[in-house]
């Protein structure tokens, strides 16, 4: 088994979607980094909608979804870079008045019991000079009431931030982390208010199709199989896109420019507590030592070389 990532049109092309199965990355993303039930079932959810988030928008950059918890759960985090590379990771907090994020396997008791988490998706272009954008919505809904699942909250940030009428369904389990989206396309300049209708009826055809869709069967199919069953009037067309895979993007450099800016005081500081400076990767548990020597070349001064010093052969 591997990971699969379709994106489709239906019929008319009203109607855009995109479907994803994650099991090679999944796997990968469980074995580096072991959480409670709960906190894994959510990290693969997090996993799969930052795939169909991806997919679904024309950016190239990395799309980084947050889910800033008040309860066991602190900070979970998955990030989708721009050739669908996904890493992810999670922060718990198991103390004060909270059960233990192990024992939280509800999303609201895991993220959101007091009523003051939030959802955070930041698209990080890469190319130079441009802006990082950032959308932000509460777990809740517009009367305050804890939303049930991320699907709710993702479908809500769609409806705010982008405008445009979507539905969502995932799941999660130690096999497979899977997603389905269907969304309505925008309204092109000068179209008709008889295409829209037209538009708004496809749309509400697709949900009605994708609503039939069961945890299990999104689970144990594959796409083309999954679009198959669901949209087998529509005309699906469908497109390949790159699949998804593990990658963390941490590295020696990166964690060297870590702590560069951190600072010589902070560094001598642990290196005279511990003797070392360890630094383990969040995301993938890679782990990065650094000793007396190393640290003194972190903070040495480049030494400029005289005109002509160097040779030409």
């Amino acid at each position: 088994m591997s990971d699969s990532l379709l994106k489709f049109m239906l019929g008319d092309g009203h109607v855009r979607g995109v479907a994803v199965r994650l099991h090679d990355s999944w796997q990968e993303m469980r074995r580096r980094r072991r959480h409670g039930a709960g906190v894994q079932e959510l990290l693969g959810e997090m996993s799969a909608a930052s795939v169909l988030l991806a997919g679904s928008l024309k950016f190239d950059g990395t799309l980084v979804l947050q889910i800033h918890g008040d309860g066991p759960l602190r900070l979970a985090v998955a990030e989708c870079q721009p050739d669908f590379g996904l890493r992810a990771t999670a922060t718990s907090g198991a103390g004060d008045d909270d059960a233990p994020a192990d024992a939280a396997a509800d999303f609201t008791q895991l993220a959101n019991p007091h009523g003051a988490g939030r959802c955070v998706i930041t698209l990080d272009p890469r190319q130079p000079g441009q802006q990082p954008y950032q959308g932000i919505v509460a777990l809740n809904d517009a009367d305050g009431h804890a939303l049930r699942d991320l699907s709710a909250v993702l479908r809500q940030y769609l409806d705010q931030s982008e405008q445009i009428p979507s539905w969502l369904m995932l799941a999660a389990d130690q096999e497979h982390a899977c997603g389905l989206l269907v969304q309505r396309m925008p309204d092109a300049g000068g179209q008709g208010s008889g295409e829209a209708a037209r538009a708004d009826e496809d749309f509400a055809r697709a949900v009605h199709l994708a609503s039939t869709l069961q945890r299990d069967e999104l689970l144990g199919l594959e796409p083309q199989e999954l679009l198959r069953r669901l949209f087998w009037e529509e005309q699906a067309r469908v497109f390949t896109p790159p699949q998804p895979r593990f990658h963390c993007t941490c590295s020696k450099q990166r964690v060297t420019q870590m702590l560069r800016m951190l600072g010589r005081e902070e560094v001598e500081s642990v290196l005279a507590e511990r003797g070392e400076v360890d630094v383990r990767c969040e995301f993938c548990g890679a782990g990065y030592a650094f000793d007396l020597v190393d640290a003194a070349q972190l903070f040495r001064e480049p030494v400029d070389q005289p005109p002509g010093s160097s040779r030409s052969q």
